[in-house]
């Protein structure tokens, strides 16, 4: 059957095939901690919350973390912090490995296929990308599957530019993380991260109005957009200004990387932007004003945003997935009529 993964700093989503439809189960990479008694977890495995319990503390963790945190007035917390592991949380592990065993569940059969999606070393940072993904596969492995890391922006192309021959520049707006690509014919010709999302911008709004950042990420989620018509003064005009800042510093990077990378003049792709952090309507206008506006050293066919740009990066993967394992079909087919 075989498995996309997008296990991102706010959600983790999976993607697999049923007939002709991709099926997605996402969780809310979250979790809130509250006091243990034998009546709360007996209610909390009756109504099926998930959660975990330690000692005399018990974990409501994913989608439900948020509601926990607002009946008790707490703050939630999360496993992941700029688009990997954090290594500021204690309980991350355990959390991650209770959250994707939900969204993924038990393998359809051993060693089914299963691509994970994996950032780039950010390039604005010391941060290292090599023991998140290990622990991750470490995990999926354990579980029964044949996992495999895929970058986070080759992702976005697989799934977004097929029609293209896996051609393009693939951008995911994460919220601790944004991930580029630059791929010729599913080839990667750059990839890069940078250690800036839609975590930063949220940060950045709160210290400028004085307004708490799980508020701020509330106003985010509820029908923002990128109008420029709101005041300045209030959290939605702070909310645009640190949107913008954010994608100037991401063509930035990408100008910089294009030069260094050294791609070849006259190329012409086309550009897809995806993620959470880019669902706010009037994002896909903003990007390709910007970009317009850059002087990046290869043509741009066009800027598009994803139907459903939280399930770009699970989607990529599941292709990924698919295509790896109609080779190991075709190999063993091969194989066969070899030994014949």
């Amino acid at each position: 059957m075989a498995k996309g993964l997008d296990v991102g700093t706010m959600n983790i989503l999976s993607a697999q095939q049923d007939g002709s439809d991709t099926v997605f189960v996402q969780q809310r990479n979250s979790f809130v901690e509250i006091e243990y008694s034998d009546m709360a977890e007996q209610m909390l495995s009756r109504s099926e919350v998930l959660h975990i319990r330690k000692d005399d503390k018990v974990y409501v963790v994913g989608d439900d973390a948020l509601n926990f945190a607002n009946i008790f007035n707490k703050e939630t917390r999360r496993p992941m912090k700029h688009g990997i592991l954090s290594n500021d949380e204690q309980s991350a592990i355990p959390m991650m490995k209770l959250i994707i065993e939900q969204v993924v569940g038990e393998p359809a059969y051993p060693d089914e296929k299963l691509y994970f999606s994996s950032p780039a070393d950010p390039i604005d940072s010391d941060l290292s990308t090599l023991y998140h993904q290990k622990t991750i596969e470490s995990f999926l492995d354990d579980m029964g599957y044949d996992s495999e890391p895929i970058n986070e922006g080759m992702s976005v192309i697989y799934s977004e530019l097929a029609d293209n021959n896996f051609t393009g520049l693939g951008i995911s707006f994460g919220a601790g993380m944004t991930n580029v690509c630059l791929s010729y014919y599913a080839v990667p010709v750059m990839k890069f991260s940078v250690a800036r999302g839609g975590d930063w911008v949220d940060e950045q709004a709160a210290r400028a109005t004085g307004t708490p950042v799980d508020k701020v990420t509330s106003i985010k989620e509820d029908d923002f957009e990128l109008d420029f018509t709101t005041d300045v003064g209030g959290v939605e005009g702070a909310l645009s200004i640190y949107y913008e800042n954010l994608l100037d510093y991401v063509i930035e990077n990408i100008v910089s990387e294009v030069d260094e990378e050294d791609v070849e003049e006259g190329l012409d792709v086309p550009v897809v932007v995806t993620g959470g952090t880019s669902s706010p309507s009037g994002f896909e206008d903003l990007f390709r004003d910007h970009l317009n506006e850059a002087n990046i050293p290869f043509s741009i066919s066009g800027v598009t945003h994803a139907d459903e740009p939280l399930y770009s990066v699970a989607r990529g993967g599941l292709v990924a997935a698919r295509s790896d394992e109609d080779v190991d079909v075709e190999e063993e087919d091969a194989d066969a009529a070899a030994a014949e």
